[in-house]
């Protein structure tokens, strides 16, 4: 009995050992005695126990290398670079990914290095980063080359990083940010210059404005001091005595119009030891001349004007008849 149970037992484990499964994307590759016998795919598969066994398991899934290299650029700038190689087994080649190629990551990195190494040196770094894809293009180029006689596909090369040396780096960040600045500063003179050119011209225009102004302001000065002289000549006054009754007028009207003002700390003193003789003189001569005018005018005759029931006395500097005559 037990002998027949310890068969039993055996024959069960030889049973369950004469089967095995292969996951999805995967080729299981099968040698009888060492020899390479078949390549099987995904499913439950059969073998001879004992006389077949498992040799090894391909992933035929996309796989992904990360291949960091530092090299240097054509002026003379050391850098790290990046390289992320997509691959994967042919299905079809199986037999000599398995066989011929032992160590397929060293292989893909070794050529990584060899092609990024002979392209960079002849570029300097700012060609590196604009053509960085043409080096991702003759990566992939040289590994399907080399790696398709080994059964494996090459899927896509990509430069996903371009690390210069620090200094380099600093050096580089402050260059961006000079070209930044002098952009900048082109614009805000641009924009300066334009607002220097707008206030000239409005001030241009507003100096002519106020020239027309004070043009017109003189003219209507020079009519209204004729008119005073021709009123000031009519009651006897001469023209010297009249241009000086104006001008201590006006020099009055000014000192009032500066009193006048609340938030005024002006003071005038005069200028000169003479001045205030000077000015006793221009006093005396504006209120002689005003005491003459004021006699002429009373001694005027008076026009006595009639309207209806009423009448109004009316003194004419021009007209010498008598009032009381007749009118002829």
């Amino acid at each position: 009995m037990p002998i027949i149970a310890i068969i039993i037992f055996l024959g069960v484990i030889i049973l369950f050992s004469s089967f095995f499964t292969v996951k999805q994307q995967t080729a299981v590759v099968v040698e009888r005695f060492g020899k390479f016998l078949s390549i099987r795919n995904s499913g439950l598969q059969l073998k001879i126990p004992i006389i077949d066994r498992i040799a090894g398991r391909v992933n035929l899934r996309i796989q992904q290398l990360d291949v960091i290299i530092e090299t240097q650029t054509k002026d003379n700038v050391f850098i790290k670079m990046k390289v992320s190689v997509q691959f994967k087994v042919i299905q079809e080649h199986v037999y000599e990914a398995f066989y011929k190629l032992e160590y397929p990551h060293d292989q893909i990195t070794a050529y990584v290095f060899d092609v990024v190494r002979a392209e960079v040196p002849k570029l300097i770094l700012d060609d590196v980063f604009v053509r960085k894809d043409d080096i991702a293009i003759a990566v992939k180029r040289e590994l399907n080359e080399a790696m398709t006689t080994y059964g494996y596909d090459i899927i896509n090369t990509l430069v996903t990083d371009i690390d210069p040396d620090i200094q380099v780096k600093n050096a580089m960040n402050r260059i961006n940010a000079a070209e930044r600045e002098k952009t900048a500063a082109m614009f805000e003179s641009d924009a300066q210059r334009i607002r220097i050119v707008a206030k000239a011209k409005a001030e241009a225009e507003s100096k002519k404005l106020q020239g027309q102004g004070i043009a017109d302001q003189r003219r209507e000065i020079a009519k209204g001091l004729v008119e005073s002289v021709d009123v000031l000549n009519k009651v006897g006054i001469n023209s010297q005595e009249a241009s000086a009754l104006i001008v201590i007028t006006q020099h009055y009207d000014t000192l009032q119009a500066i009193g006048a003002d609340t938030n005024s700390n002006l003071i005038l003193l005069p200028n000169s030891p003479q001045a205030a003789s000077d000015m006793l003189n221009n006093m005396v001569t504006s209120f002689t001349a005003s005491s003459i005018m004021g006699e002429q005018m009373k001694n005027q005759p008076k026009r006595v004007k009639k309207t209806g029931n009423h009448s109004s006395l009316d003194y004419n500097p021009s007209d010498t008849s008598n009032p009381e005559e007749p009118a002829k």
